[in-house]
């Protein structure tokens, strides 16, 4: 499987994730799915069936979130000197040309599983952060969205 770029921090989400699902959830659900062996018969036991199904959910996740991590190929953006360009990481400040009245807007680079537009981070595979990779400070960048092309004009990219 090839590597999947990921900042520092989304490293640490996930590892922190998997702590939580190994050290605090899998224990909860051994726990309840004892409990509902005592109540008897686990053929109509409800509570059974559910605990079991919660146990799946968790183990699987467990093993997603461990895939990730092993695949994953963690860029730390500020540990990399900034050269003015848009690169996987980096938080890049953009002013939309067509809209006047647009304010300027702020995103960060990040890894599929970080991406998140309500906090402001695009995923390394949208339209939008594919069209900015490579561009400098100042540079124009014609993106194709669904709702037709933009023009953002890059007004900054930090490393931070």
């Amino acid at each position: 499987m090839s590597r999947v770029p990921m900042t520092a921090a989304g490293a640490e989400q996930l590892q922190a994730e998997l702590n939580d699902l190994k050290k605090v959830q899998r224990p909860k659900v051994v726990a309840a799915i004892a409990e509902a062996r005592e109540h008897g018969d686990l053929k109509e036991n409800a509570e059974y069936h559910a605990a079991r199904e919660q146990q799946g959910f968790i183990e699987g996740r467990i093993q997603e979130i461990e895939a990730k991590l092993s695949n994953a190929q963690v860029v730390d953006i500020t540990k990399i000197t900034n050269s003015g360009k848009v690169i996987f990481g980096s938080t890049v400040v953009l002013v939309n040309l067509d809209d006047d009245d647009a304010a300027e807007v702020k995103y960060q680079i990040v890894g599929d599983d970080e991406a998140d537009i309500k906090l402001n981070k695009l995923s390394i595979n949208s339209p939008i952060a594919r069209g900015l990779i490579g561009k400098e400070e100042g540079d124009i960048a014609d993106i194709q969205t669904p709702g037709g092309k933009v023009e953002y004009e890059v007004a900054e990219v930090l490393y931070v």
